[in-house]
């Protein structure tokens, strides 16, 4: 059960990451990052227990970056770093 929320917040993410505007370099960095290991995990659900602890550390450090200037987006990755800290990561 946990593991299709996860699999449902990660496609919402990438939606809102494809949707997100960058102004500055440092947070675009983060912006690709983030869509890489997003659609990557999107399109390969069973790559998501073997990726689960470097993502949750990267969508740790991205909160930061998009919570002044796009509180929804990081108002989705906190909602899937909920999902993986209840699975245990």
């Amino acid at each position: 059960m946990e593991k299709q929320r996860l699999q449902e917040l990660l496609v919402q993410l990438h939606e809102e990451l494809e949707q997100t505007e960058t102004v500055d370099e440092g947070t675009g960095e983060v912006l690709s990052d983030l869509k890489k290991d997003i659609s990557r995990l999107v399109q390969e659900e069973a790559v998501i227990e073997d990726e689960q602890e470097g993502l949750a550390e990267r969508l740790n450090d991205a909160v930061g970056h998009f919570e002044e200037d796009h509180p929804k987006l990081s108002m989705v990755i906190q909602h899937v770093l909920d999902s993986l800290a209840r699975m245990g990561f």
